[in-house]
């Protein structure tokens, strides 16, 4: 079964992890702090703050916004369930709002239709890889409302020539598996907001301060630390910081074999009538995580079926946010968001990661191809 996205690990990985697990630290040691600053470099900002996942990444994120009761997040139906629970975690609302037809990206102008007087963050998606247009989204939500960047699936990408991570409050990268680069488990937030940053670090170590002009008692002695805000411990270890390291200075590589894979679906499949291949907007260079058809009339669940019998591991990506009982319970209901519902009953995810060989490209190629000729 070619699966639909995988990690690609070398020597090089291997070798970075044996070092650290041979070396003094295991965890908030050295290569955290490398792999921060690598981050940093990568998404144009001041720092970065590395976690345990990309949903932690989403939780740290939110509350160092100031996120919580009281609070509504507006985010957009077509994602992983993580993007609104994560703000739930934090006592906050959750409010939906509709995406683009082409991208499947948050539509600006549903956002800011989304807003209420209580509204303190709008959280857009990079679905697919394809970077949101934070400046339109700030546009039309105006500037009271902070703005976080779900980047889950598009580290590496740039739109209008600015790399993701540069334009909103807070990004959140993920780094499981299938994403574009893999620390195996593990996440981080990003900021040109040195305040967001400090927050971020704080909540991701229990709220620990152990700066003494920030101390209530700073004179208890050289072991005092204080709490003065919960958090939690979402620590990245250096073990995984290091794998993260190493996948870093591949993500180029990983991003044109990401290109190459795109380019050769398209070639493939674009004379194909009732299949709809993904877009891009002008000015936007995605770093490719999913590969997302679209199958028309009512075909999608025969394709996934077909696919999968002849070793496509093809996958649905997402079910909508507002369908998962925890939200519908809150009383969300179907029919909402047609945009994205429509995405759901029609999105395909074909495999897409830097590993895939040609002869696997064109094996997938050929397996649509067949479906829409029988």
């Amino acid at each position: 079964m070619i699966p639909y996205g995988r990690q690609s690990i070398d020597d090089a990985d291997v070798d970075a992890v044996v070092a650290v697990l041979r070396g003094d630290w295991l965890t908030t040691g050295p290569a955290v702090e490398a792999f921060e600053a690598d981050l940093a470099r990568v998404s144009g900002t001041p720092g970065a703050v590395a976690v345990t996942s990309g949903t932690a990444a989403l939780h740290v994120a939110y509350s160092a916004l100031g996120v919580g009761p009281g609070s509504t997040v507006v985010v957009p139906p077509l994602t992983f369930v993580a993007t609104a629970s994560a703000a739930l975690l934090l006592g906050a609302e959750v409010a939906f709002a509709d995406v683009d037809e082409r991208t499947g990206v948050l539509d600006p102008a549903a956002a800011a239709e989304a807003l209420t007087p209580s509204t303190t963050v709008v959280a857009t998606v990079d679905y697919a890889g394809h970077p949101s247009d934070v400046d339109a989204l700030r546009a039309a939500v105006g500037g009271g409302v902070a703005v976080v960047q779900d980047a889950a699936h598009s580290i590496g990408g740039t739109l209008h020539g600015r790399p993701v991570g540069s334009a909103a409050d807070a990004t959140a990268f993920s780094f499981f598996p299938t994403k574009n680069l893999t620390t195996a488990e593990g996440g981080a937030v990003v900021s040109p907001r040195e305040d967001v940053l400090a927050r971020a670090r704080s909540f991701r170590n229990h709220g620990l301060v152990r700066d003494r002009a920030q101390l209530r008692w700073p004179d208890e002695g050289g072991w005092h630390q204080e709490v003065h805000e919960a958090g939690l411990n979402y620590r990245l270890p250096d073990v995984l910081c290091a794998l993260g390291i190493s996948q870093l200075r591949r993500l180029d590589q990983f991003a044109r074999r990401r290109a190459e894979v795109h380019d050769r679906y398209r070639q493939g499949l674009s004379d194909l009538d009732g299949l709809v291949l993904p877009a891009a907007q002008p000015g936007a260079e995605p770093v490719w995580h999913l590969y997302p058809v679209r199958v028309r009339e009512g075909r999608r669940r025969a394709m996934y079926d077909h696919l999968r019998a002849h070793g496509v591991g093809a996958q649905v990506n997402y079910i909508p946010v507002h369908w998962h009982p925890l939200f519908a319970d809150l009383g969300w209901r179907r029919g909402q968001f047609p945009v994205a519902e429509q995405w759901y009953a029609e999105e395909l995810s074909l495999p897409m990661h830097a590993a895939l060989t040609d002869d696997e490209v064109d094996h997938v190629v050929d397996q649509v191809r067949a479906f829409f000729a029988a």
